[in-house]
């Protein structure tokens, strides 16, 4: 599908993935004054070999500035909900590779915000299908989960073009190695956010200048 309507809202979201506190806060007051919503990643070390930092309770101070998601790359990411929501998260995104039950957890994060469900690399779209109506968003993987920093994989594009074939309206985020030089084609197969997060902190740039141009490239 190569013309998206209107309608659907575009969005560029600076992601991190920090193991300590302090680099996740420099972070916030780097985007803090520019950008809307910021996506946080969280990993145990169980759902895949990387272990973040995984305590919600300071990024609290940050929601009145901005809209809080965390991406949940857990095992069994029901048990993060609630004390995330207490922190001020409103936008709940977990990965289906280890969630024992789809329908609990869909049924926890609306009690408190936005639910995505977000596919790995090696996870077909078919897997969500039948729970598309039921969610505020899709998210697709465009890197293995897991590790920031790698290579965008163009083939997963196909799974973006699946997701939007399946559902006209439904917003679909990307998240891995979303740069200039593949965000356009991201949007094409149907995309509506992006999330970047070595584009924006590791190009040694203004991160400011390179949010905004991956702003300027989607409008």
């Amino acid at each position: 599908m190569d013309i998206i309507p209107d309608k659907l809202n575009y969005e560029v979201i600076p992601g991190i993935l920090e193991k300590e506190w302090d680099p996740i806060k420099k972070k916030l007051e780097i985007i803090k004054p520019f950008a809307k919503t910021v996506h946080i990643d969280i990993l145990d070390g169980i759902f895949a070999p990387n272990k973040t930092f995984l305590d919600p309770s300071p990024l609290a101070e940050f929601s009145k500035d901005m809209k809080l998601e965390v991406h949940m790359m857990v095992d069994n990411p029901v048990q993060f909900v609630e004390s995330f929501a207490k922190a001020g998260f409103t936008r709940f995104i977990g990965q289906i590779e280890k969630m024992p039950d789809i329908v609990e957890f869909v049924s926890k994060a609306e009690e408190f915000g936005e639910v995505g469900l977000a596919l790995d690399s090696d996870t077909p779209a078919e897997k969500i299908q039948d729970f598309l109506s039921d969610l505020d968003f899709a998210f697709v993987m465009t890197v293995k989960a897991g590790f920031s920093n790698q290579s965008f994989l163009p083939e997963q594009l196909e799974k973006v073009k699946k997701l939007r074939d399946m559902h006209e309206w439904i917003p679909i985020e990307v998240d891995g190695g979303i740069n200039d030089s593949n965000i356009l084609d991201a949007k094409k197969a149907g995309a509506t956010r992006f999330v970047s997060t070595g584009f924006i902190f590791n190009q040694g740039e203004n991160p400011q200048k390179q949010y905004e141009n991956l702003c300027n490239l989607i409008k």
